[in-house]
């Protein structure tokens, strides 16, 4: 039987999982493979481009444990899609003429890699898929096991991805404190963006957290400080459709009655109207390796700030974004046994050479499983006639029909 050698990479934007997601394989390797070599890709497929790797030695196999404290990736992140060559030959990263999918590929088969284990969302782990297919089609045979990770949880068909549930938590932790804010001044408006390109699943979560977290608070009766200054007075998805007259008739009532206003926003919540009308406009839109508009450029949570803060006769009004700061928290209990127990069946795959990406199947009755490269894909959209999503939108008071 050939030497197994088994490399790992994380790539895309951070998680509240990468870290732990590291340590889980290379826990679980130590326990049932402990002869089998591990290393680890530098930044993503950059380092694999680059040759750039962290051998895994002894003693990080000891204190692989500690890496489920921590947020972030200890192995390093990137944004490179491999099939755009020319954005990989803007970076350094292949020369003029090379295809960065061939030069991938290659540096695997020399580095004698026989299973490849891929942290990260639809594009990291098609991209593997697809190195796979490659090594495949000129006789090396690479098995590949890939975690789904996005705090957005939209890959399809996987029913929760990991890290979503502590960005949510973290979230709103985040907000809770941000909240007290609108005691700053009269008529405050404040806006809270939530990271979500196409699905507002975050959103939504981040809300049901914060309101479970502020539920059970006392008050002293006679203060601002009371239940209205941490209610939530609106929430936007991409999933949902409002009318912005009519919503603002609504929450100016409450801003005259309470004196201030909170607002949830997804960040993807009317992208495509907002960049619809800067392209309109002559504007030129940002847009990343992989074709998606670059949302940091687009400010929606701004967007919505200005519309309502002049509607609702605001006197101050502010966006805070909890994105950067949920997503590089480290994983919650929730999050951890979900790690467990998807980089188990992930090793587990790998040593039975079965590749594909693990998670709870939804095309099978929510079946933890490793699904085939071939059914996932990105931007599943939000559930909204999930019953909790409904009662948290009787909690806020808002009227709501699905998007078209």
């Amino acid at each position: 039987m050939a030497k197994q050698k088994v490399a790992m990479l994380t790539a895309g934007g951070l998680a509240p999982c990468l870290s732990s997601a590291v340590g889980g394989l290379i826990e679980r390797y130590s326990d049932i493979a402990p002869d089998i070599e591990l290393v680890a890709y530098r930044s993503g497929y950059q380092g694999l481009l680059l040759a750039d790797r962290i051998e895994i030695t002894k003693d990080m196999r000891e204190k692989a444990p500690l890496l489920h404290r921590y947020g972030g990736s200890p192995i390093g992140n990137s944004r490179v899609k491999l099939t755009n060559a020319a954005d990989c030959v803007k970076r350094g990263l292949v020369k003029e003429g090379e295809n960065p999918l061939r030069v991938a590929a290659e540096r695997l088969a020399k580095d004698g890699i026989t299973i490849l284990h891929t942290i990260g969302g639809d594009d990291t782990n098609t991209t593997a898929a697809d190195l796979a297919a490659y090594l495949g089609a000129n006789g090396y045979n690479l098995t590949v096991v890939g975690l789904p990770k996005t705090v957005d949880n939209d890959v399809v068909p996987i029913r929760q991805s990991l890290g979503a549930w502590t960005a949510a938590e973290v979230g709103a932790g985040f907000f809770d404190h941000v909240s007290n804010e609108q005691s700053a001044a009269p008529k405050t408006l404040v806006v809270h963006e939530v990271m979500g390109r196409h699905c507002g699943w975050l959103t939504a979560a981040t809300a049901r957290a914060y309101i479970q977290k502020t539920n059970g608070n006392e008050y002293v009766d006679g203060f601002m400080m009371n239940k209205q200054l941490k209610n939530i007075d609106g929430l936007y998805l991409p999933e949902l459709a409002f009318n912005l007259e009519a919503e603002a008739e609504r929450l100016r009532g409450i801003m005259d009655r309470a004196g201030f206003v909170t607002l949830f926003v997804s960040e993807g919540a009317c992208l495509d109207a907002i960049v619809a009308e800067r392209e309109a406009a002559g504007e030129t839109v940002k847009r990343d390796a992989f074709g998606h508009v670059k949302i940091d450029t687009i400010n929606v949570g701004n967007w919505f700030s200005k519309q309502f803060a002049a509607l609702l006769g605001a006197e101050r009004a502010m966006v805070q974004k909890s994105g950067y700061y949920a997503r590089s928290a480290p994983a919650n209990g929730d999050d951890l046994r979900l790690i467990q127990s998807m980089t188990d069946l992930a090793v587990e795959s790998a040593l039975n050479k079965v590749s594909g990406v693990t998670g709870h199947d939804e095309g099978q009755g929510g079946k933890l499983r490793t699904i085939e490269f071939p059914r996932i894909k990105g931007g599943k959209h939000f559930d909204t006639s999930a019953k909790w999503f409904g009662d948290v939108m009787n909690v806020i008071g808002q009227k709501w029909k699905p998007a078209a």
